[in-house]
């Protein structure tokens, strides 16, 4: 006997709201007072719309937002103050499952490393210049040089944080305006 799809529809549906929804985000990545923040927490599994919620005390001058139609948070903003802050982090799935992990991130007072970035330089022959993005996970970037595009194919990051891990990826920007791929991710982790 074959089950009409509309039940089989929602016997699927009724399926996803048993899973257990899952934060895989174990860590996030410290900052310094006065540069960009930028971190993503992550969940799996459940049904969706999830519902996030932060408990404890976020890094002042961070805020968090949901994104990708609720599956993941966006932590971002500009530490104001340095200081260890221990948060919560808490996702609901749609079935009412829960789950949440701790984390602990140190905002630092000034930077105290410098990560310096070399490339090859592009073939083509109407280059104007370069850009470099940076990012906690190889997924989520961020433009770093914001003044302006990079004129050598060599660029130093100072505002990168203690213990903390940073994937960078450069582009080529021609006389146009006109803006590479990024070229394959490097990481380089904060001792």
């Amino acid at each position: 006997m074959r089950v009409p799809f509309l039940t089989a529809l929602l016997l699927a549906s009724c399926l996803q709201c048993f899973a257990v929804v899952e934060i895989t985000t174990s860590t996030l990545p410290n900052g310094t007072v006065g540069s960009s923040y930028s971190a993503v927490v992550v969940a799996i599994d459940g049904c969706t719309p999830y519902k996030w919620s932060v408990t404890g005390t976020l890094p002042a001058g961070v805020t968090f937002t949901p994104i990708n139609n609720t599956q993941s948070l966006s932590l971002t903003g500009a530490p104001t103050t340095a200081s260890s802050y221990s948060f919560t982090v808490q996702v609901k799935g749609c079935g009412g499952h829960i789950s949440q992990v701790n984390y602990t991130v140190v905002i630092q007072p000034a930077p105290v490393e410098v990560v310096n970035l070399t490339w090859n330089a592009s073939t083509s022959t109407n280059i104007a210049g370069y850009n470099m993005y940076r990012g906690p996970d190889g997924v989520n970037w961020e433009l770093i040089n914001t003044g302006g595009l990079i004129a050598s194919t060599l660029y130093s990051d100072s505002t990168v944080a203690n213990n903390t891990t940073y994937y960078y990826a450069a582009t080529a920007v021609n006389t146009s305006g006109t803006e590479s791929a990024k070229s394959a991710a490097i990481h380089v982790a904060i001792p």
